[in-house]
């Protein structure tokens, strides 16, 4: 079987990668959802202490790559030559792969800070940091929400670069810099992972 990684800071793109790689009629494989199914075991709500803090358990009673592995039997159920995993979190993760395909391909999706920030902030997953409560036009009031907002993105960073997110980031194979608009982003992909199912992709970098 033959595996695409995606693999990038929170709201760099990486599930927009994924998604689009899935309208190209690819089957993906999403490793946080491995995580939420578990909180929804516990019957827990998703928020991202909560996801973290499982990620932390399941990472420290069963090893670094215990959510890899159960990502793995999740991609060989679909019974396709062709997987894309979406959110990889560490070196670890990333060499797992490498040595259970019989080809894996790592792509880091890179965008700058504030524009991970803002794209957070309009998914609205309960995981992701929020500009909250009622501001109502006070620009010191928008100002401290914003910054809460920040804070737990960074938050969130160092947990995952905890995980060894950094490691996995600097192992990609191919970088695909989404600093422009969503349609920048799909042709991207599209032109990578169409190189990378005829066995010609080249560059290191997709800019």
């Amino acid at each position: 079987m033959k595996i695409i990684g995606f693999v990038g800071l929170p709201g760099s793109g990486k599930g927009e990668a994924s998604k689009i790689a899935r309208e190209l009629g690819l089957s993906v494989v999403v490793m946080g959802d491995v995580i939420r199914q578990e909180a929804a075991r516990q019957g827990l709500e998703p928020t991202d202490q909560n996801l973290g803090r499982i990620g932390n358990a399941l990472r420290e009673k069963e090893g670094a790559e215990a959510i890899a592995r159960k990502t793995l039997k999740m991609a060989r159920k679909t019974g396709r030559d062709l997987v894309v995993v979406d959110g990889l979190r560490s070196g670890a993760e990333a060499e797992f792969f490498r040595s259970q395909a019989d080809e894996f391909y790592l792509i880091e999706v890179w965008a700058a800070a504030e524009a991970r920030l803002g794209r957070l902030e309009k998914r609205g997953r309960p995981d992701d940091p929020k500009v909250c409560g009622e501001v109502g036009g006070n620009a010191s009031a928008e100002g401290q929400a914003k910054s809460n907002s920040a804070t737990a993105l960074e938050e969130r960073e160092c947990r995952e670069k905890g995980w060894g997110l950094a490691r996995a980031m600097e192992r990609a194979d191919y970088r695909i810099d989404n600093s422009g608009s969503l349609e920048d982003l799909r042709r991207k992909v599209v032109k990578l992972v169409g190189e990378i199912e005829k066995g010609v992709s080249g560059e290191s970098m997709v800019g």
